[in-house]
């Protein structure tokens, strides 16, 4: 008789630990579950929020459906308006964006459309401003300009684009920036 109280006794402790190991792995799966599934969905979900509150007019976007546009307006909160093709235009909800292909800096829509305007402008670019010439030099006071400053690697640069007309005026349409990253590289 004093021997089953006894297992009786010892049985209850055993069950209060046994029902804490059995719970143990659940817990577990659910902060395996939470690191590698539910935190990155919401730090995504937190990255296209930005990106979509972050775009406007002349960014470059995919959407979910995989049609490539430009930015062409953005109206209130739920909608955008695209340029699929030339002259065709369509709307689309912001959400449904998938990928912002190319950023635009304010104002940079406006330029790229215009680069005769651009280059109108009596703001000479930078390859002028290292031989110390206006832009619109003549070939010859190009020349004397890069004779005076002969061994200067800069002014070798300036002058190889300027000294030929058809690099000079691709280099004045598009600008020195524009011009360096798709000629140059």
């Amino acid at each position: 008789m004093f021997i089953s109280t006894a297992y009786a006794q010892t049985g209850a402790a055993d069950g209060g630990s046994s029902m804490l190991i059995q719970l143990l792995p659940l817990v577990l799966i659910f902060v395996v579950f939470y690191f590698l599934l539910i935190r990155p969905q919401q730090k995504k979900m937190r990255e296209h929020k930005a990106m979509i509150d972050s775009l406007r007019r002349g960014d470059r976007v995919v959407t979910s459906g995989g049609i490539i546009g430009t930015v062409t307006k953005v109206t209130g909160d739920r909608e955008i308006g695209l340029e699929i093709a030339d002259g065709v235009r369509v709307r689309a909800i912001r959400s449904m964006i998938a990928e912002v292909l190319a950023k635009t800096e304010p104002g940079q829509a406006r330029d790229e459309k215009k680069p005769a305007a651009r280059a109108a402008s009596n703001e000479p670019e930078e390859y002028y401003r290292v031989l110390g010439v206006q832009t619109n030099a003549t070939a010859e006071e190009i020349e004397a300009a890069y004779a005076a400053k002969s061994g200067d690697p800069a002014a070798t640069e300036a002058y190889e684009t300027l000294k030929d007309p058809v690099r000079r005026k691709l280099y004045d349409s598009l600008g020195h920036e524009e011009y360096v990253s798709r000629v140059k590289a």
